[in-house]
């Protein structure tokens, strides 16, 4: 039988992505809907998160997509209202709420999926299958968007909590920690802020293992033309780059998987989600943000140019 499934946010991703992903896939029935702005027809639809769980009790789950500052209380709602849970990415407004998301979760007996969609790009299993027993020597992150054309007139990623450009950059930061095989860290950081916004444009890391190894991150909100999303790892047998945001994946410059299509991530999401409540587990990995949270902590702040949405 399908998941009764409301989704909460109905903006450009969860049209792009979500709609389209649930729509495709037999395991789950979407229902309702939770949005202040937007409707989706032949869908039942509400103002708000509580009134959506007051009026269709029979949901079985939620996923949400609205802005990160607005996912932890619509969480907790739905964990409470005893609704299994999928988080879109970047997962909340502060690490400590994931904590308290997680303990909400096991409390209730209900599944909580913090999901990472890029670590479902085609090229990710392979990578980090291949890395696998080799030694890392070094590595580069380039992840340059223009925010313009994603996020058009979106004024909230630019607001405290937002996250700037660390909202694609954690993109990159969940594939990474997903593919090595030993954590890292933030040594520096440098944090480019507009004048007239409250998170950064752009960002240049400088991330560490525990063996020393230094893996270079660059991100920037202000590319034009052509897009670069791309992970360089290099190896003492080889190395590996992971282009197009993960979707492509060469080894040693010899082609290995390709599918660029960000269309393909999310049937996979929701077939993992599925397979989750089927078996009552939870999925929680909150490295990506803590790598995040530390950059803030440590960064150096450095004022730019002032920036329209």
């Amino acid at each position: 039988m399908a998941l009764k499934l409301g989704l909460v946010g109905i903006g450009k991703i969860a049209r792009d992505q979500h709609i389209p992903a649930l729509a495709a896939d037999p395991r789950f029935e979407l229902v309702a809907t939770a949005s202040r702005n937007a409707r989706v027809d032949g869908v039942a639809c509400f103002a708000s998160v509580e009134a959506m769980l007051a009026e269709v009790p029979e949901l079985d789950a939620i996923s949400i997509c609205t802005p990160p500052q607005a996912h932890f209380e619509a969480a907790v709602a739905g964990l409470r209202a005893g609704k299994h849970v999928m988080l879109e990415k970047p997962p909340a407004a502060t690490t400590r709420q994931i904590a308290l998301l997680q303990a909400e979760a096991a409390q209730q007996g209900r599944t909580l999926f913090q999901t990472w969609h890029s670590r479902f790009a085609a090229g990710v299993d392979a990578a980090r299958d291949w890395l696998r027993g080799r030694t890392l020597t070094g590595g580069t992150i380039t992840w340059k968007e223009d925010v313009h054309h994603w996020h058009p007139g979106q004024q909230w990623i630019f607001d405290a909590g937002g996250l700037g450009v660390f909202d694609p950059g954690i993109n990159a930061l969940s594939v990474l920690t997903e593919v090595l095989a030993e954590d890292a860290v933030v040594h520096k950081a440098v944090l480019e802020f507009p004048e007239n916004q409250q998170a950064p444009i752009a960002a240049q890391l400088d991330l560490r293992t525990p063996t020393g190894v230094s893996v270079q991150a660059a991100f920037d909100f202000r590319q034009k033309g052509e897009q670069t999303w791309d992970i360089e790892l290099l190896t003492t047998t080889g190395s590996l780059r992971l282009s197009q945001g993960g979707g492509v994946l060469e080894i040693d410059g010899r082609p290995v998987a390709a599918d660029a299509a960000l269309a393909g991530e999310y049937p996979r999401l929701y077939a993992r989600f599925a397979e989750l409540c089927a078996m009552g587990r939870s999925e929680v990995d909150w490295r990506p943000f803590q790598l995040v949270a530390d950059a803030f902590l440590v960064g150096e702040r450095r004022i730019v140019a002032p920036h329209q949405v």
